[in-house]
């Protein structure tokens, strides 16, 4: 198991693979968030697009980054976020999401970041960056849930 305690530059967390995207999961997404294009819940308006199909919400892969770091850290204690969108995610894409040390010190840890899809295409990168002076329960090692 990873210890946010002792964890250095080039070390990373253990990454998380998510169940395929389902139409589900972007259609409860667009409820939450208020979303609604259709472009990511209704074939016929992706394909009138000129995509291929229907695309998950950026913001969807975005937020289950935080999964990365929910099992060590009270919520907000991701302090610095920030993203860049490279591909899209469609349909029954499996999404890993990984994140490496880049630096730390006393209070901070900040981690390269991304999401990857089943072929090997970045769906997303960027840093996020942590304080990890309160974990979970006193707990440097993630808790099972």
């Amino acid at each position: 198991m990873t210890d946010v305690k002792t964890i250095k530059a080039g070390e990373s967390l253990e990454a998380i693979t998510l169940p395929p995207v389902s139409r589900i999961d972007l259609i409860k997404y667009a409820g939450a968030s208020g979303d609604f294009n259709p472009i990511h819940t209704i074939d016929e308006e992706a394909t009138a697009a000129g995509l291929p199909g229907i695309i998950a919400h950026g913001m969807w892969t975005m937020g289950n980054l935080t999964k990365l770091f929910t099992p060590y850290l009270e919520d907000g204690l991701v302090t610095d976020y920030q993203i860049r969108f490279r591909g899209m995610v469609f349909l029954d894409d499996v999404v890993t999401l990984h994140a490496t040390v880049k630096d730390r010190d006393e209070k901070t840890i900040t981690f390269e970041i991304g999401a990857s899809k089943q072929n090997g295409d970045t769906a997303l990168k960027g840093e996020a960056s942590t304080n990890y002076t309160a974990l979970k329960k006193n707990n440097s090692q993630p808790v099972q849930t």
